[in-house]
């Protein structure tokens, strides 16, 4: 026996795999554990709102009835069906193409995982949220960055047919996007479904964000699912983020395997949380009209402060609960970002979200207005101190 009480432990390979190695913690969590106490955190997109009740009573109500036992692998046959009632204004859906999963990642994990093979590459953007890049290291793919405009942050289509080889597999399409509150047109969405045709490339789309859109409309690929994956989720739609709760929706043959896959992952999911979003969604459009009134407030606060900063500029985020201003100082965007952590703000630098994400940062407005004009003042401070140290 070893000197840590467990024998033969000093013998054993217990190496990290190489796939694990290779990927990097999220910056958003490094960022997160920077945070001292008393900082004003806009790193994490979490809502501070309070759930629908409708929801908090139907979790406990069916935890008490006993439904605390494993569900059907793809999630209970009602809120499959439910699911594709609220979703169908986008497309056709019955409960057959729907299946609930423990969060939204979790549903961006699996679908990589059934349908991306070692050597494949996977169009991911940039910016874009962290884990896209890393989930397709962890099926064996390669994942090739494409940019994202300017300003409106769309899919560059020029930049995005350059980067298709015939190793290609996916395009990973986040709309509302994170970190950059972008919104897809209805132009590009359809360029992007047409070019994943003629090029036999799946799609796979994150729309977590679709309820929390400013300007214009959401613009979905659940029209096109002999094609595309369709990601959404809970967690954001009804603020229970510690719920884990999303869902894929996709065609009979991708869902065959997808089901296959989650029950590899985990049996099944949480089933008290499910009667949970099971008894808020029809009745989840007052409580959605009122967390959009109360988060295009908070963007129209935030955007007004950034851009009142000299050297940072902002377009008006059209979705979600992030801002992606730029920053025109002569450093990275995580050393300024660590340098707002010394000074009490926790944001994100955009290098985390890929290499067309740097010179600006993510801040989210998932927070009170209090906290936000706190915020910009720390960031308004320490930009003026920087830009007169001639940085």
């Amino acid at each position: 026996m070893n000197i840590t009480g467990f024998p033969y432990l000093g013998r054993m390979n217990m190496k990290t795999s190489d796939r694990l190695a290779a990927i990097p913690m999220s910056g958003i969590r490094k960022m997160f554990d920077l945070a001292g106490p008393g900082s004003i955190n806009l790193g994490l997109g979490e809502p501070d709102l309070a759930p629908p009740q409708a929801a908090i009573d139907g979790m406990c109500e069916a935890s008490r009835a006993g439904k605390n036992k494993y569900a059907p692998t793809a999630g209970i046959p009602e809120l499959r069906n439910a699911v594709a009632e609220r979703f169908s204004r986008f497309g056709p859906l019955t409960g057959q193409n729907i299946i609930i999963t423990p969060s939204g990642s979790t549903a961006l994990l699996e679908a990589t995982q059934s349908f991306v093979d070692p050597g494949d590459e996977v169009l991911v953007p940039s910016p874009g949220f962290v884990i896209y890049a890393p989930h397709a290291k962890l099926a064996g793919g390669i994942p090739v960055e494409y940019r994202l405009t300017e300003g409106d942050f769309q899919p560059d289509l020029e930049d995005i047919q350059a980067k298709i080889t015939p190793r290609t597999k996916m395009i990973i399409v986040n709309t509302p996007t994170n970190p950059t509150g972008g919104v897809i047109t209805k132009e590009i969405r359809d360029a992007l479904a047409d070019l994943a045709a003629d090029r036999h490339i799946m799609i796979l789309a994150d729309e977590v964000y679709c309820e929390f859109i400013y300007e214009g409309k959401h613009e979905s690929f659940l029209p096109y699912l002999d094609r595309a994956l369709v990601v959404n989720g809970f967690s954001k739609m009804m603020a229970v983020t510690g719920w884990r709760m999303g869902f894929i929706a996709a065609n009979p043959e991708c869902m065959e395997a997808l089901i296959k896959m989650q029950y590899h992952v985990c049996a099944s999911p949480n089933m008290p949380a499910m009667y949970g979003v099971l008894a808020a969604l029809p009745g989840i459009d007052p409580y959605l009209d009122r967390a959009r009134q109360v988060f295009r407030a908070r963007r129209d606060l935030i955007t007004k402060r950034i851009n009142e900063i000299d050297g940072m500029h902002l377009m008006p985020p059209r979705g979600a609960f992030y801002a992606f201003p730029s920053f025109d100082l002569k450093m990275s965007s995580q050393e300024l970002a660590n340098r707002l952590a010394k000074n009490g703000l926790i944001c994100t630098p955009g290098s985390a979200f890929g290499g067309y994400g740097e010179k600006h940062l993510r801040f989210s407005y998932a927070a009170s207005e209090e906290k936000i004009n706190t915020g910009m003042d720390i960031l308004a401070s320490t930009m003026k101190q920087l830009r007169g140290q001639g940085l």
